[in-house]
């Protein structure tokens, strides 16, 4: 044996070590995961919705429908992260040297994500988030992009911007109270006590910063440029994190703003929410159309989602329940694009929508699941995410706003006819790869069939709980 052949061999033994020595570590974190989500199961199952809210640790933290919907949601989404994680360490070098470290951040980033989702207080709630975007830097970090590092930076910056202009906006409405004479008190049930209904300059301050603040966090137009960086550049995990995770607990701050803000300024909300939805659909058209990155094409298809979500929300009334829908069948899709796009890239090692072609012969498994992840992001029946945009558009229509209707139309067809023309040949189109299909463990497959199962029950028969829940959270942001 030569000194090539020996280094070879070294190499080798060493990459079966790793991968023996971390293997208890991917599955102690699917334990965690499975037992996080039955104890939220259990906690839907047992607990009746007439008996929420209810209050924890001196009322700082609370369980009514809208904490318990998201804690239900982030769970679900956790595990099947989990699981690809586990799948993934048992083939990859890299995971399975680093795994220990990511595993404690992502169980780390979730518990303050849980803690975030029952918080009753914007300034714990704030904190949290902070505490989420710290997680997520070091994991952002050991992408595959040519500068991981530097993208972690512009993901912290951005991050940190966004929470910067979130607290003044507190700041705004500590002054609004003090030149009233009230004492402010920022948990959610009290805040609006220290609000003067008819409202004040420093009040309207307070309610932009915070509602642009948390939309940069959404990837809204203008500030989301941070965003298909963040999500193109981080691993796969990383990137189903940010996106299906911690993306909806900044909708969730958002949702508790409009129910703490629902009964005063509601017209400056409608206008601030619809500007920023109609300029991200705008943005994620012509970035869609551009894009030649499958990874980056579905990050920029998150700016659209995110877009859609401001409209429903700037609409209220008829298309609250819409939104609600929407947000819960987006976090699945999310999921379920991102998982399958980091097993493409694991086979083919690129990004590249040119270098891909004949997926589905390839890889049978993954591109179809790649396929019907597509279809539901680009809002096609029998999804949760069809339903949800047609009961969007019907508020749109009722409240009268056509040129919002033919806007969001139009915006979503390009998306779609875009999308479609760069996906559809990479899925469908002739192999250059030789050699029988790649088979793929049931494991990887089994969380992704969840979703798929979610999302499909989602548009055709949403139990009867979990449809009481999601008009509950629908009511409490001005839905009738």
């Amino acid at each position: 044996m030569n000194r090539a052949d020996a280094i070879v061999m070294a190499e080798f033994a060493a990459d079966e070590a790793d991968l023996v020595r971390h293997r208890w570590v991917g599955s102690a974190l699917v334990a965690v995961a499975l037992l996080t989500w039955l104890t939220c199961v259990t906690i839907f199952v047992r607990t009746p919705l007439a008996e929420l809210p209810q209050y924890f640790v001196e009322r700082y933290f609370v369980l009514d429908p809208t904490s318990l919907l998201f804690v239900l949601l982030i769970n679900t989404v956790f595990l099947g992260i989990s699981v690809y994680m586990y799948s993934r360490v048992r083939t990859s070098r890299a995971l399975a040297q680093n795994m220990l470290p990511r595993a404690a951040l992502s169980l780390v980033f979730m518990v303050a994500m849980n803690l975030g989702v029952m918080s009753n207080h914007l300034l714990v709630l704030w904190a949290l988030i902070e505490v989420t975007t710290l997680c997520a830097v070091p994991l952002v970090a050991q992408g595959s992009s040519s500068n991981p590092r530097r993208v972690a930076w512009h993901y912290m910056l951005y991050s940190s911007m966004s929470l910067a202009l979130t607290f003044l906006g507190f700041m705004c409405l500590t002054q609004s109270a003090h030149l009233h004479g009230l004492e402010i008190n920022f948990a959610f049930d009290q805040l609006a006590l220290a609000l003067q209904p008819a409202g004040d300059g420093w009040q309207r301050l307070g309610l932009a910063l915070m509602l642009f603040g948390l939309g940069s966090k959404l990837g809204l137009a203008p500030l989301y440029g941070w965003l298909p960086e963040t999500y193109e550049g981080a691993p796969t995990s990383a990137s189903a994190l940010l996106a299906a995770v911690q993306f909806n607990v900044s909708v969730l701050a958002v949702f508790r703003i409009l129910q703490v803000f629902r009964g005063s300024h509601s017209n400056f909300v409608m206008y601030e929410l619809l500007i920023m939805g109609c300029l991200s659909l705008t943005v994620a058209a012509i970035q869609v159309m551009a894009s030649h990155n499958y990874k980056r094409l579905i990050a920029y298809a998150c700016v659209s989602s995110a877009g859609v979500i401001a409209i429903g929300l700037s609409v209220g009334k008829a298309a609250a329940y819409g939104v609600v829908l929407y947000v819960v069948s987006s976090a699945f899709i999310k999921a379920l694009l991102f998982l399958t796009a980091g097993r493409l890239r694991a086979v083919y090692g690129t990004n590249d929508i040119g270098a891909l072609s004949g997926v589905i012969k390839v890889l049978p498994f993954s591109g179809l699941l790649f396929t019907v992840g597509i279809f539901a992001l680009l809002g096609f029946p029998p999804f949760g995410s069809f339903l949800a945009e047609m009961l969007i558009l019907s508020g749109i229509v009722q409240s009268g706003n056509l040129i919002v209707f033919t806007l969001m139309c139009t915006m979503l067809t390009v998306i779609f006819v875009a999308a479609g023309r760069a996906i559809f040949p990479m899925l469908w189109g002739p192999s250059n790869r030789t050699g029988s299909p790649i088979n793929e463990p049931f494991v990887t497959a089994l969380p992704k069939l969840g979703f798929v199962a979610a999302l499909v029950l989602l548009g055709v028969y949403t139990p009867q709980p979990v449809s009481q829940l999601l008009l509950l959270v629908a009511n409490s942001i001005g839905g009738k």
